[in-house]
């Protein structure tokens, strides 16, 4: 049985079309999906992403400790910045694509799809280092498209242009609408767009802000159908389509996240047979 979120009351207000997200009720479709497009290529769209895993890895040598869970290099990750990559399994075949994001040396984020990160990263934690899975503590809200920035520029208490906050980057320090969030400049569309991750007692809050700043702009809430069209457009992957357990980062398009010469990672082996 799928997993409402906490933004479902305001979702239900707009569509009873629903379908399972990773385990997550999500909404397929809002109004309509070419209606629903249009809007994050011209506009800017607002989305639910609250089914992604999020997990919080902290303790001494954090960062050292990921850098061998995931294939990416993230070893030299400076804080505020973001390293996409993947997460394999012992025969180096896919569990989840995942970004992994540094607040320091000894605290960092990691967000994937997968319950099965929670199990790989707490089976592998040496003494010292913990791993929350804080998924349902901070619901999660992309926005999307390119009126994405002023909307939120409207809201916001500090600079967010590109300068301030460029890609595969984040910011603790923001308050939308006075709320505290955790905003990534990152998306799932080819568009410009921020994910904002919020306290659970405030999300509705957060919702309801976005919405009122965005309809003068053309916004529009949209569901995963429209998500898909962006997805495959901007050469995007998703777990259950693009890869499963019998396909290596190779063969989904991630090859270029492995990096053998770093050392030890969980599949390595595997992916230097690949």
């Amino acid at each position: 049985m799928s997993i409402p979120t906490i933004f479902e009351p305001r979702l239900a207000a707009l569509t009873d079309q629903w379908m399972d997200l990773f385990g997550y009720r999500a909404p397929s479709v809002v109004t309509d999906p070419v209606a629903e497009w249009r809007a994050c290529r011209e506009a800017a769209a607002l989305m639910d992403f609250s089914m992604l895993r999020k997990l919080e890895i902290e303790g001494p040598g954090a960062l050292a400790f990921a850098n061998g869970v995931v294939t990416r290099d993230v070893s030299s990750l400076e804080p505020g910045r973001i390293a996409y990559g993947a997460l394999c399994d012992d025969d180096g075949k896919m569990v989840d694509d995942c970004t992994v994001l540094c607040r320091d040396a000894d605290r960092l984020r990691f967000c994937g799809a997968n319950d099965r990160d929670l199990e790989i990263f707490r089976g592998l934690a040496p003494e010292g280092i913990s791993v929350r899975d804080v998924t349902a503590e901070l619901p999660h809200l992309c926005l999307q498209g390119p009126a994405a920035r002023r909307i939120l520029e409207s809201l916001a208490d500090r600079d967010i242009s590109n300068a301030a906050l460029p890609y595969y980057r984040f910011r603790e320090d923001v308050r939308i609408a006075g709320i505290p969030v955790f905003m990534t400049r990152l998306g799932y569309t080819a568009e410009l767009g921020y994910e904002l991750w919020v306290e659970q007692e405030r999300a509705l809050e957060l919702w309801d802000a976005l919405v009122a700043a965005g309809a003068p702009h053309g916004m529009a809430v949209i569901g995963m159908i429209a998500l898909d069209l962006f997805r495959i457009e901007g050469g995007f992957i998703i777990g259950g389509v693009e890869y499963d357990p019998t396909v290596s980062p190779y063969e989904c398009g991630l090859g270029w996240s492995v990096a053998l010469e770093k050392g030890p990672f969980v599949g390595r082996d595997g992916c230097r047979r690949d």
